[in-house]
């Protein structure tokens, strides 16, 4: 029985490093393709004085930040686990997610602050190099979305990803847009209007990141994880009569972990207590829980004065 729960391991491992070196591809090539970008669009932005290439500069730099940051945060995830750090480095990968949020959130404040400048004196702007640089923008953009498609439901940081791509290629779009509009109509507003979308994109796609990371830094249940559905398929189970302090916590962002009180019925052996517990972890594992620590009591044994106290308190 342990044999074979040992096997699942090592195919899980195994197949988990083949998806890594694919994603860590995928991000080497988003991360070169998206710098040269911002390069292009500071260059020319700073040449022609527009505020949208500018602040979709700032916003394509921070995905370029955290896609390396989520690249370095899957490295440090593959350091072995330590007496000091049991977890091994797992929890960068969440704090890397919080801190990618905070800094779109922040880059926010300062093309809102610098598009207010510009409504006030619009500048004279030439639509058909924005038009240009943005174009290039849907290519590179989309087309590194496309390379975490595949993978983006399987991690946190790979969605954020995912998504950062997808929404800078809408963005581009929608700069191709204004600047047609510029070089036909010398609407220079746009610009500005144009900056502010920008911002509000970054603001609304953040937020979620934002939220998750935070829950998952404070060791919140995560939003993939229904609680009552946890408690339900444990008691499920031939012989649990209750459950309590019940504990479920992200170690990373792709990997869940479990502490519970499981009351058992008297009439349950010791050997049967052992499958049963094997039972319940498999089960765990179909709702995305990896490391489950269950603790087993007898129905009417007293638990320990501390215990009792925690369970009146909580």
């Amino acid at each position: 029985m342990a044999h074979d729960h040992a096997h699942d391991h090592d195919h899980h491992d195994h197949h988990h490093a083949i998806t890594l070196t694919h994603v860590s591809k995928a991000f080497v090539i988003g991360i070169a393709f998206n710098f040269l970008f911002v390069v292009i669009e500071v260059v020319v932005g700073f040449y022609i004085h527009s505020l949208s290439l500018l602040s979709d500069a700032g916003h394509n730099l921070a995905d370029v930040a955290s896609l390396a940051l989520t690249l370095l945060a899957f490295r440090l995830a593959e350091v072995k686990p330590s007496d000091t750090y049991t977890y091994g480095y797992r929890k960068t990968s969440i704090l890397v997610a919080l801190f990618n949020a905070m800094v779109l959130v922040a880059s926010v404040g300062a093309i809102a602050y610098e598009a207010a400048h510009r409504f006030l004196h619009p500048e004279p702007l030439p639509g058909g190099v924005i038009a240009i640089v943005a174009g290039i923008g849907i290519f590179i953009n989309g087309g590194t979305a496309l390379l975490f498609i595949k993978q983006k439901d399987k991690d946190l940081n790979i969605k954020a990803a995912y998504l950062h791509l997808a929404s800078d290629a809408l963005v581009s779009l929608a700069l191709v847009i204004g600047g047609i509009i510029i070089y036909f109509t010398q609407l220079y507003i746009i610009d500005a209007v144009l900056s502010i979308a920008v911002a509000v994109v970054i603001l609304v796609s953040t937020w979620k990141l934002l939220k998750n990371s935070l829950r998952l830094s404070l060791d919140g249940v995560p939003d993939t994880i229904d609680m009552d559905e946890v408690k339900a398929v444990i008691k499920k189970e031939a012989g649990v009569k209750d459950i309590h302090h019940v504990h479920i916590w992200a170690i990373g962002t792709t990997v869940n972990a479990l502490t519970a009180h499981i009351v058992l019925d008297n009439t349950i052996t010791v050997e049967a207590e052992s499958a049963l517990k094997h039972r319940i972890r498999h089960q765990l594992q179909h709702l995305n829980i990896h490391h489950a620590t269950l603790e087993t009591e007898r129905q009417g044994q007293a638990c320990d004065a501390t215990m009792c106290q925690e369970k009146d308190g909580v």
